[in-house]
């Protein structure tokens, strides 16, 4: 996939950039690390501008999360549970994701929208909960480019920094997700202990 994606990148520059987060933001399995790390990368050698290239990514961030925030809004919690029970060994998701990710909004409700554009996976899910719930669509589109511009500017700088070692920057991702996962599932595990004692606690 990584070689598709370059070949995509170097045939259509900007707009492979940005059909390609698009893309990413629909099918988790279209690694956000490698469009925007060779995206940085390939300002050394085409006339491409870090800055257009974080812009252009951003306008795909917002994009891709608006398709999911529509259909979440418009589907209930148990038609996503059956896309996802038929197409989520296509689309790369499985129904923990799907919850875990459902759970995160229900704890954190609209900070999880700017801060879950950060976090591999819920970047990508967060958007259907969020349109679940009526999130005011403004408010959306505002946290999810905020924090995709932080995510974007970071990876594309990354890539421009290091070079043709762009590369480097999938292994220090890869750290940052399995830390962030262990993270979120210590989190989780501490707030249903919490929850517990405080319901035991009333009885």
């Amino acid at each position: 996939m990584q070689e598709w994606i370059i070949s995509i990148m170097q045939q259509f520059g900007y707009l492979g950039v940005f059909l390609l987060i698009v893309l990413e933001n629909i099918f988790p399995p279209i690694p956000s690390e490698v469009i925007l790390s060779f995206g940085g990368f390939m300002t050394h050698y085409t006339e491409m501008s870090i800055i257009i290239v974080i812009l252009v990514a951003t306008l795909g961030s917002v994009s891709g999360a608006l398709i999911l925030y529509q259909l979440g809004k418009k589907l209930n919690n148990q038609a996503i549970r059956n896309i996802i029970g038929k197409y989520g060994t296509i689309l790369g998701l499985t129904m923990n994701d799907m919850e875990r990710t459902t759970r995160f909004y229900k704890k954190y409700e609209n900070k999880t929208v700017f801060f879950g554009r950060m976090v591999p996976v819920v970047r990508s899910l967060i958007s259907i909960p969020a349109g679940m719930a009526g999130m005011n669509l403004s408010q959306f589109i505002l946290l999810t480019a905020a924090g995709s511009l932080i995510w974007n500017t970071l990876l594309v700088g990354a890539g421009a920094l290091l070079g043709h070692a762009w590369g480097d920057i999938l292994h220090i991702v890869n750290t940052y997700s399995t830390i962030t996962y262990i993270v979120l599932t210590a989190g989780a595990i501490i707030l249903a202990i919490f929850l517990l004692k405080k319901k035991a606690g009333k009885k």
